[in-house]
């Protein structure tokens, strides 16, 4: 396995409604600092994007932001503002360039709590990771228990028969933030 260098966050550009959520982005960006791993992650400053930014960088850490040019305004802020304290910024064409280029910038991926369009990038990480286009560490951050509708999901899938080769689907279950990175660097 390729030595861990950058990990791609999944989390939503709303802050969500359990401060445990914005608590967990800036705890995990802090232990990713203090490890000198690069966050690779939507480019966004809203929500819980913009908090795990922010604190890669407020503790000395590097962050790349991959976001497409639709999205700048809703999710990066004023254009105006220049968004340099968000860190380096690739900008795509659409959402696959988006995927494609985090894929390509990371060695593991965590989804911290989001929305659907989280939900749809950790669904096709686990998917490249099933297929065998990846056998990077895959978090599923499950603070206040946020992902257990989707562990229970894809253990039905699973026991349904649905699910081929199990055992290159097995995202890793943690629901302390601090540990997140630890439970990467050990898989």
């Amino acid at each position: 396995m390729t030595a861990i260098s950058s990990i791609c966050v999944y989390c939503g550009s709303q802050p969500g409604n359990h401060p445990a959520f914005r608590e967990a982005a800036r705890v995990l960006g802090e232990t990713m600092a203090a490890r000198g791993i690069r966050l690779v992650y939507g480019g966004g400053g809203t929500g819980i994007m913009g908090e795990v930014s922010r604190s890669v960088l407020a503790h000395g850490g590097s962050v790349t932001g991959v976001i497409p040019q639709f999205l700048i305004s809703k999710e990066r802020g004023n254009p105006g503002t220049g968004g340099g304290e968000l860190g380096e910024v690739f900008v795509t064409g659409n959402m696959h360039e988006r995927k494609t280029k985090m894929f390509e910038l990371s060695q593991a991926f965590v989804a911290l709590p989001g929305g659907i369009g989280t939900l749809e990038e950790v669904v096709e990480i686990l998917t490249w990771a099933q297929l065998g286009r990846h056998n990077y560490p895959v978090v599923l951050a499950n603070i206040e228990g946020f992902w257990d509708p989707l562990v229970d999901l894809l253990a039905h899938m699973a026991e349904a028969g649905f699910i081929h080769t199990t055992q290159k689907l097995k995202p890793l279950i943690v629901s302390d933030p601090a540990k997140i990175v630890e439970t990467i660097l050990a898989a």
